[in-house]
């Protein structure tokens, strides 16, 4: 998969927890602010600084404008897919954000809905972070399956010390 590096603004766009889960919320589904703030257990005007900021640079596109419950105009949000696409964004903040967004969705998850596995062992580090970035992307490549169940990865390689 060809990535291109990522700009000032996407960078720091990415260096968000709040706006990587809401990436991911809007993966497949799209999402209302409402909607995303009641998930997120959030102010829809803390939230609504978020989607903008997506919006913005790309990491969410505004849907046709639908009505909601109450008659209001309402606006759904789909994710671009554009955050896997990128290459160049700080680790540090990047790795720090991911880390948060990961351990706020598995929070609200029960321990029997994470299936979580260890290894430690000796290989060439670079060739098993390229070996796992192919899969990944692979995955990324390919059409969803419409009876699949809708998973998220979080993936980590780090010393064995």
């Amino acid at each position: 998969m060809q990535r291109r590096p990522a700009t000032e603004a996407e960078a720091a766009a990415l260096s968000s927890a709040v706006r990587l889960r809401i990436i991911r919320l809007t993966y497949d589904r799209a999402m209302t602010n409402k909607e995303i703030a009641e998930r997120l257990g959030r102010d829809p005007a803390t939230t609504l600084h978020h989607v903008r900021k997506l919006v913005a640079t790309g990491f969410l596109e505004p849907q046709p404008a639908r009505t909601g419950n109450r008659g209001a105009r309402e606006i759904p949000y789909l994710s671009t897919g554009l955050s896997w696409r990128l290459s160049g964004v700080d680790p540090h903040a990047k790795g720090e954000a991911m880390l948060q967004a990961f351990l706020s969705e598995v929070g609200e998850l029960g321990h029997d809905q994470v299936d979580q596995t260890r290894l430690v062992t000796r290989v060439n580090a670079g060739e098993l972070k390229r070996r796992l970035r192919t899969l990944l992307d692979e995955l990324a490549a390919e059409p969803d399956d419409p009876e699949g169940e809708r998973v998220a990865i979080y993936l980590a390689v780090y010393p064995g010390d």
